[in-house]
């Protein structure tokens, strides 16, 4: 709320004049319409298949023994180990050879692939501290195999998914790398691509960005306060067995 004078004069101090030219001044800079519109998008898209991906994929892993199981475990697993930002050049020329750069829905196998690793943890955790008792009076009463997965499961999965879904929606809505390396065009930009445009070659705009910084924050920092507690009920469901 203070200009770019006062603010160069004294970071900590409190503004003189309180203003939100600086949020007004914001929404003129770039396309915030269309990028608000890519990080929903994304994050609308991504999330929803990240924890049927991962419930279908860690329910298997939890109650169904196969072959080759132990496999498939470590392959999804070793996903935690690998730093993402290592993959950024094989991604870019695999996606550039299969011709998916700058596309409206290029980044979203990207972040689907890249939430499944922690997600298949937590819900085969989950998973493995729910009574086979329940599935087993489901069948008893004539339950089918998806019927019972999705509409006797699914729901006691409750705490575990909202779990999920925020770490996945705080992880695709501020990503920034991919997104400035796989899409070149200004309307396929995501708000952390938005926020550079306050930046020029021999200034930049700091009232300004910091007010861009609190408009793509303030979703996120709400939804965190109001669901905070979630995450802690999913994280720690399931770690204690008996």
């Amino acid at each position: 709320m203070k200009t770019n004078k006062e603010f160069s004069l004294s970071t900590m101090s409190l503004p003189s004049s309180p203003s939100l030219v600086n949020y007004s001044n914001a929404f003129n800079i770039g396309n915030i319409g269309s990028a608000i519109f890519s990080s929903l998008l994304n994050t609308v898209i991504a999330v929803p298949l990240i924890i049927i991906c991962s419930f279908i994929i860690g329910y298997f892993f939890s109650r169904i023994e196969f072959k080759g199981k132990q496999v498939m475990v470590m392959l999804f697993l070793s996903g935690m180990m690998i730093p993402i930002h290592a993959l950024l050049v094989p991604l870019f020329v695999q996606f550039k050879w299969m011709g998916m750069l700058d596309n409206r829905f290029t980044l979203i196998l990207p972040y689907i692939a890249f939430h499944l690793p922690v997600a298949i943890f937590l819900f085969d955790s989950f998973i493995k501290g729910i009574s086979k008792e329940i599935e087993e009076a489901a069948y008893m009463d004539g339950s089918s195999f998806d019927y019972m997965m999705f509409r006797v499961i699914f729901p006691i999965c409750l705490p575990i998914m909202s779990t999920v879904a925020i770490l996945s929606i705080l992880g695709t809505w501020n990503e920034f790398s991919f997104a400035l390396v796989l899409n070149k065009s200004s309307e396929l930009f995501t708000l952390p691509i938005w926020l550079t445009f306050f930046s020029g070659q021999y200034t930049t705009d700091y009232t300004g960005k910091i007010a861009g910084l609190v408009i793509t924050s303030l979703p996120i920092i709400v939804m965190y306060l109001f669901f905070s507690n979630k995450i802690m009920t999913g994280m720690t469901a399931g770690a204690v067995k008996g």
